[in-house]
């Protein structure tokens, strides 16, 4: 009676809110710092939609219809006739003409040549959305899914349907919206007419596609380097990842927070740092290739420009991504299956190869798929490292930033990386199977983790201890570059680049953050705090709607989420510029499209993540959960969430740091007020400041290492009830 009752209520309370929002809030978009806007309140620019609707802006006052519905079918009781109907038409009706006038209506007028030759004029000219017309909308959208909850779609479960809405909602708006919008281009012509032959020609230049490299000396083509390298990466960063995490939740020696520590460290590390690390040890002038000269005779050599500069760049970067998809994976798998394997005699090694690693399919799997599209996107480590290697990120960055520039080019090139992902998609799907993966159960597991087989632990500590030491000379290196006067050149130690970036002046008897970084610090910081929950709660709640529910489209919606992840950093950042710099959602320089650029960039990792630990969980706990009468959002937040805690610790670390080391994506966002960490470290790397680039990365990589920390004491470790393995029998084996 009372879920029936909220139910009731909440869409009267909806309707009521929407009306509120449309007499009362400013319906276009203003700077609230701004105070001259409300002189002419209600009126002006920042008047509500009812008042400017009454004073000329009639296209407005048709809300008044949709509203009224809304407000009638939330006054009948649930299960009355009509109800549903009326929820259903005012919530779809209302989301819809305020989309079409949106759309329709621009700054100059009519935003369509055929809308203007039909009216016979411009048109009326009006502003991107605000406040009020974001909650209008939003309370349109729900109440449509509310009403075809009453109607019986995913079983009447409002919460389910309304987070089915508002995920699809957001994840076409923010990225099939401004990806379609730039990838349209492909098939027109540089005066924006439709050229589908030029698209052909550039789809199928040799550039891209030529295979000389294996019938003669030259080079093959950018799209073959572009996938040797990213399935490279992906099976080099799911091994390693794999190995650190058998470590860490198996291995039996001291040291593993350690190197779980290394294992994330290049993570958190902001671009061409890692790059520029390795130049300096392994270039024709580096630390290591003069010492292997003058102590063995080894000539220099610029090996490291090209493919294996790349490679060991990217998976030093891209395989913290697959470790913390891969732990929670590891901790959720039940030891009483292991057990029982060693019951029947099974060696360890055999019980390895046929009872955990087919359980950490879906691990392997959405890792696998995160480091290939990953290493696809990334433009960074190939445009310091690559040399004669091209690939297609650095390509579509020059396409669109180059001398000569080439739209429709860098879109062709883009289309060829979604075939990749796509593809990719496809193996993962078609690996995976409709097999069932479920370990964590509803029943007591009072289980041991078995020791790793002798063989396999010596083969993780064989690949994680030189890796990890690798990862301590790289960032060693980073350390010291910010406290000498030119590193490789001139080692006299110095503070000049942090004081430079950092000074605090306090000779006027108070604190001035006087240094030249400390602006685009604090607004990195501000970004990346309101970035990193919202990429965590959307990624995971998506994975949630993809691994319990069932509705039209789904594996569509699944590969759509990748969508963004998988086109370069470069054309993202265009494209929001093209979709989100016009109304009717004008947001292009403000603080807002960077967090929601963020948002839906990283939200791959949370949604890989909850569906390769959601993979785990049986489903009887949910059912079990909603036949004692909880709901779908009581049984997410009490039954789901405490098992979820390695995915929310990967999705709000990767989302965070992410947000806070991010170039690509936000190179053509920034603004002087809103001037990001990387923007200033690329520009001090560009003036030849290396050292101040370096001092303020190293600063960077403190705080977020101390923000990770933060991060994993506040969610926390998961608890499944298991016994820990010391001093506890096992079945011998080796």
């Amino acid at each position: 009676m009372r879920a029936r009752q909220e139910s009731r209520t909440g869409a009267l309370a909806l309707a009521v809110l929407a009306c509120a929002a449309f007499a009362v809030l400013p319906w276009y978009w203003l700077d609230f710092s701004d105070t001259s806007h409300w002189g002419e309140y209600p009126v002006g620019p920042a008047g509500s939609a009812l008042a400017l609707g009454l004073t000329g802006k009639v296209w407005l006052l048709p809300f008044v219809l949709p509203l009224g519905l809304a407000v009638a079918g939330g006054m009948l009781p649930l299960g009355a006739p009509g109800r549903a109907d009326r929820l259903v038409w005012a919530g779809g009706g209302g989301l819809a003409y305020g989309l079409v006038q949106g759309f329709a209506l621009g700054l100059k007028g009519w935003n369509a040549a055929w809308l203007a030759s039909l009216a016979g004029g411009p048109g009326p000219a009006q502003a991107g959305f605000g406040l009020g017309a974001a909650i209008v909308l939003a309370v349109f959208l729900l109440l449509l899914c509310r009403g075809l909850a009453e109607r019986g779609w995913c079983r009447g479960d409002a919460f389910v349907v309304s987070s089915v809405g508002v995920v699809i909602a957001l994840v076409g708006l923010f990225v099939f919206f401004p990806v379609g919008k730039i990838l349209a281009s492909a098939v027109q012509d540089n005066a924006g007419n439709f050229a589908p032959a030029q698209f052909l020609e550039k789809f199928l230049d040799e550039s891209i596609w030529g295979l000389a490299c294996v019938t003669g000396n030259l080079r093959c083509g950018v799209a073959w380097n572009t996938l040797l390298l990213g399935v490279l990466v992906g099976a080099g960063s799911t091994a390693l990842g794999l190995a650190f995490a058998l470590l860490a939740t198996r291995g039996t020696v001291h040291g593993k927070k350690s190197l779980k520590i290394l294992s994330v460290l290049p993570i958190i590390t902001p671009p061409f740092v890692i790059g520029l690390a390795l130049i300096l040890l392994f270039g024709r002038s580096g630390v290591v290739s003069a010492g292997l000269s003058e102590w063995f005779g080894i000539p220099r050599s610029r090996w490291i420009y090209g493919l294996p500069g790349v490679l060991i760049a990217q998976l030093l970067a891209f395989t913290p991504i697959a470790y913390l998809v891969l732990v929670g994976v590891v901790q959720g798998i039940s030891p009483s299956l292991e057990e029982a394997s060693q019951t029947l005699r099974a060696s360890r090694w055999t019980t390895f190869r046929t009872v955990t690693l087919p359980l950490l399919r879906p691990g392997l799997a959405n890792a696998f798929l995160l480091g290939f599209v990953e290493s696809l996107a990334d433009f960074g480590n190939p445009l310091v490292l690559g040399g004669n290697f091209e690939v297609l990120s650095t390509k579509i960055f020059f396409a669109v930033v180059g001398a000569a520039t080439d739209q429709g080019r860098a879109t062709v090139l883009s289309i060829v990386l979604l075939i990749f992902t796509l593809g990719a998609f496809w193996v993962q799907q078609a690996w995976l199977g409709r097999r069932t993966y479920t370990t964590v159960t509803g029943k007591g597991d009072s289980g041991v983790p078995p020791p790793l087989p002798k063989g396999v632990a010596i083969a993780c500590w064989g690949v994680a201890l030189p890796w990890a030491l690798f990862t301590v000379v790289i960032y060693a290196l980073i350390l010291v570059g910010g406290f000498v006067q030119a590193l490789g050149r001139d080692y006299t130690p110095t503070l000049n680049h942090y004081v430079t970036a950092f000074r605090i002046d306090t000779s006027d008897g108070g604190f001035r953050f006087a240094g030249s970084a400390w602006n685009s610090f604090f607004a990195t910081v501000e970004v990346a705090a309101m970035a990193a929950p919202l990429t965590a709660a959307i990624g995971l709640l998506t994975g949630w709607l993809l691994t319990r529910q069932t509705f039209s489209g789904k594996r569509a919606f699944e590969f759509g989420t990748l969508l963004s992840f998988a086109i370069p950093g470069t054309v993202v950042g265009v494209s929001y510029i093209l979709a989100f710099n016009v109304p009717p959602i004008e947001i292009t320089g403000t603080g807002l499209i960077l967090v929601i650029c963020f948002v839906f960039r990283n939200m791959p990792v949370g949604v890989r993540s909850g569906i390769a630990t959601l993979s785990q969980i049986d489903k009887s706990l949910d059912e079990a959960s909603l036949t004692l009468g909880a709901r779908s959002a009581t049984t997410l937040r009490l039954v789901l969430m405490p098992l979820l805690k390695p995915a929310i610790l990967a999705a709000l670390v990767y989302a965070f740091v992410r947000a806070m080391t991010a170039v690509s994506a936000v190179i053509f966002l920034v603004t002087a007020q809103y001037n990001m960490a990387t923007t200033y470290i690329v520009g001090r790397v560009e003036a030849g400041e290396f050292g101040l680039a370096i001092a303020y990365a190293s600063v960077l990589i403190v705080i977020m290492l101390a923000a990770i920390l933060f991060i994993e004491f506040i969610v926390g470790e998961r608890r499944l009830g298991r016994r820990g393995a010391a001093g506890v029998p096992v079945a011998a084996g080796g």
